[in-house]
């Protein structure tokens, strides 16, 4: 068993949202929120050909992240549930993953918008969005298939049922 993984970010990730609570539940929901990706220099090669796709997966470190919980509260629900089958922050590794859409490019900063993403988070990775590898047909959204959660707007519903 390995007792330690370190990774060490590629870029660093800009936004407007300074405090968790300003940010996006989901950048599904903020088609207009703005933001760049600054790839370090060592790493901007790898950029080559991204600029032909129109959204990117990021994988980041959740650098604001209080601690963790194995069972905690979703921002769409008044139920708890575990850890595992939420996107919550405080996860026992802070891990985020997001899909953004990619606006331009230019040279080591790359523009993006539908960001849910909080400033100076730390990008470990990215990867194309390629709908045809992503994308699973009959996919089940467990919990969020309450009928009280709005999904359309991100938002639990007005008439919420315990």
């Amino acid at each position: 068993m390995m007792d330690k993984i370190v990774y060490s970010p590629v870029g660093i990730i800009h936004t407007g949202f300074h405090d968790k609570k300003d940010a996006p539940i989901q950048g599904v929901f903020a088609k207009d929120a703005r933001g760049e990706i600054e790839i370090f220099k060592q790493y901007a090669d790898g950029l080559e050909d991204v600029e032909g796709f129109s959204h990117l997966i990021l994988i980041y470190h959740f650098h604001r992240s209080d601690g963790n919980s194995l069972i905690s509260t979703p921002f769409l629900d008044d139920e708890t549930h575990g850890i595992f089958s939420i996107r919550h922050f405080n996860r026992p590794n802070p891990v985020g993953l997001s899909i953004v859409k990619l606006e331009n490019v230019k040279g080591n900063i790359l523009e993006i918008s539908e960001v849910d993403i909080l400033d100076g988070t730390p990008l470990l990775d990215l990867k194309p969005f390629i709908p045809f590898f992503d994308h699973r047909d009959n996919a089940k959204t467990g919990w969020l298939n309450n009928p009280n959660i709005d999904m359309a707007r991100g938002e639990p519903g007005k008439h919420r049922s315990k």
